[in-house]
């Protein structure tokens, strides 16, 4: 929340991006509230994924009035300073370490001794039901577990929000509602603000 405890947790006013003479955002503006679940729809090209971007610092919009998390201003923040994490749709898991290792990562480049990090990593890779599946190999996951160990690498740093980029997009139907679940779930469980799915 921002600095008085009260307010939004998620701010966004005016924002416009273009891509030469391509207008991939127009004007949008929004405001999510602490424990909301907000989803972006729209047909291919829409700039959703482009509004997602620019709230993860991926993206330096053309314009912006305000984009502020958790009441601060975040328009000058690089993405790793922002308190927000994004699971793509791809997952973005590296295949050259254990899963483990992947969801140990994102403290390790915050200075986190390795023992602390990999105790953090089991405790979170408890959360999404894949104990026991710390030494495994990414490509010895199935897709379900993919998805889950990317969901435990963005959640073992407790961010303010969590960006979901159709994350469920690989996943085939059934697999697909039941980590609709889970993520509601994991919201409530956890106590995160909101997660903001792109659809």
């Amino acid at each position: 929340m921002n600095a008085s405890g009260r307010g939004p947790m998620l701010e966004i006013l005016n924002l416009s991006h273009r891509y030469g003479a391509v207008v991939a955002v127009d004007n949008v503006s929004l405001s999510v509230e602490p424990g909301e679940f907000l989803t972006i729809l729209g047909e291919s090209g829409s700039g959703k994924t482009t509004i997602l971007r620019v709230i993860a610092g991926l993206e330096r919009p053309t314009s912006v009035a305000r984009l502020a998390i958790a009441g601060e201003d975040v328009r000058d923040l690089p993405a790793a300073k922002r308190n927000c994490t994004t699971v793509f749709q791809n997952y973005a898991l590296f295949p050259h370490m254990s899963v483990g290792e992947n969801v140990a990562y994102g403290l390790s480049v915050r200075g986190v001794p390795a023992a602390d990090a990999r105790r953090e990593a089991l405790k979170t890779l408890d959360i999404v039901r894949l104990s026991g599946m710390e030494d495994r190999r990414v490509a010895q996951l199935s897709g379900g577990q993919k998805q889950r160990a990317a969901l435990a690498r963005c959640l073992i740093t407790r961010p303010a929000i969590m960006l979901l980029d159709e994350p469920l997009g690989a996943l085939d139907e059934r697999l697909r509602l039941d980590m609709q679940s889970e993520l509601v779930e994991l919201r409530r469980r956890l106590g995160m603000t909101f997660h903001l799915y792109h659809a």
